[in-house]
């Protein structure tokens, strides 16, 4: 099949909206010491996103040999990050994959249309730039004052489906990170009325396609120290004018408070997602609580009346986490961890306690539902 608008040209600058540097009247340079330490903690980021990017890969089987992987590409630094990272996993993986960027220009007042294809091509990397304007459309049909973000999610939805058919896309990678994914369970769970989360992994709401969030392990607070070392072009996500959205401004900010509070909460949150209790909910159609009978059988599963639950301080997580990624193949792809492994507790603070669950056999639930790309646009 042939790729629509695919651009393998390079270019001089990598980054052309880079900040200049300040006059060196302006300011001290810093000292060979602190340049030492600067190298050092940069690579030790760097080394710590391919890691986890790298399990967030294997645990979910995200990428396979011969996919064609679409990343969608906004301007911000996720989907920058995102880019990047797949891009210098591919270089060590153990197995074949290609990757193409692409970025839907919605035709958004002042948007830089420049930035993204001469950062692409100077990155020798194939893209597309799919241009449909959208925003007079949302504009048009949504009432001033109102939110246009559900109705531009819907229509970019469908135009980024219909270019990943063109290109032979097997994979729609995004750039969501951990705190994406944090950030939709409590939105759901607050103001939706449901246990729901934004999965690694999903096939898209059309039934054709399969979306992808390599970043799920990721914290934002890394990208956003890799964005500013990596000095990417980032685009203002502002320019269509729309309100913040509040109540993700404000989950957000609850997250960080508890992390404040609590050092490794969001940490335990995370790791909860990938630990689900089906017996020990209220949800009638994971688990058959109707035709729930006696067996004879003890169960360590099994409601203890009376007795609180068992709360005990866990393993290191860290120790877990290397052990995890020494057994695997895919260790060749990237570096040492320095963040949890999902499934592995975090240890709190003295005032806080983390319910370890007893082993037994777990209960799988499928999602039915499909991957609309959430409800937040990747930066």
């Amino acid at each position: 099949m042939s790729l629509p608008s695919l651009d393998h040209s390079s270019a001089d600058t990598m980054n052309p909206q880079a900040t200049p540097a300040q006059p060196a009247a302006t300011s001290t340079p810093p000292s060979a010491k602190a340049q030492a330490r600067e190298r050092l903690e940069n690579n030790k980021l760097a080394k710590r996103l391919a890691r986890e990017t790298t399990r967030a890969i294997s645990d979910y089987n995200m990428i396979e040999e011969g996919d064609r992987v679409m990343v969608c590409l906004s301007g911000g630094k996720d989907s920058y990050g995102l880019l990047d990272i797949l891009m210098r996993l591919r270089s060590r993986a153990p197995f074949h994959f290609d990757i193409v960027a692409v970025n839907l220009d919605q035709k958004q007042p002042g948007f830089p249309d420049h930035i993204l294809p001469e950062y692409l091509r100077s990155l020798d990397v194939p893209f597309h730039i799919e241009t449909q304007d959208t925003y007079s459309i949302v504009t048009r049909v949504v009432p001033e004052g109102k939110t246009m973000c559900s109705l531009c999610s819907r229509l970019r939805r469908g135009i980024l489906y219909r270019v990943a058919d063109e290109l032979g896309a097997t994979k729609i990678a995004l750039g969501h990170h951990r705190d994406d994914i944090l950030a939709t369970f409590f939105l759901n769970l607050f103001y939706g009325g449901k246990l729901k989360g934004m999965p690694p992994k999903l096939v898209s709401d059309d039934g054709r396609h399969t979306v992808i969030r390599p970043l799920a392990y990721v914290p934002e607070r890394d990208l956003i120290a890799y964005a500013r070392h990596m000095q990417f072009p980032i685009i203002p996500c502002n320019l269509c004018g729309s309100q913040e959205n509040l109540k993700r401004q404000e989950v957000g900010r609850m997250i960080a408070q508890w992390d404040k509070e609590q050092p490794g909460r969001s940490w335990n949150i995370f790791n909860a997602l990938s630990r689900v209790v089906p017996s020990h909910l209220m949800d009638r159609e994971l688990f058959d609580f109707a035709g729930l009978k006696p067996t004879g059988i003890p169960d360590e599963e099994g409601d203890k009346a009376f007795d609180g639950d068992e709360f005990q301080g866990p393993e290191s997580h860290q120790a877990q986490a290397d052990a995890s990624v020494a057994s695997t193949p895919e260790a060749v792809m990237a570096a040492t961890p320095a963040t949890p492994t999902p499934g592995a507790a975090v240890p709190l603070k003295e005032t806080a306690l983390t319910f370890i669950r007893p082993s037994g056999k777990r209960t799988v639930a499928t999602d039915n539902a499909g991957d609309k790309q959430a409800d937040q646009q990747p930066a």
